[in-house]
């Protein structure tokens, strides 16, 4: 069976700027390809995992 999240969905954090960058993150949203193309069918719980990596690219961390 499968279950269904009774939460709401966790918005992405595209801001429209889709742009390569160093590391190929997009510099509109520090996310890599997979993480853009995973969004839509990631859990809420995985989503804040990628959120979690972008917090940490933002101070310089490489993951």
């Amino acid at each position: 069976m499968i279950e269904i999240e009774n939460e709401a969905p966790i918005r992405s954090p595209c801001v429209g700027v889709c742009c390569p960058g160093p590391r190929d993150l997009c510099t509109g949203c520090l996310r890599n390809a997979m993480e853009i193309a995973e969004w839509g069918v990631l859990s809420n719980d995985e989503k804040r995992e990628v959120l979690a990596r972008i917090r940490r690219r933002e101070k310089g961390d490489i993951c």
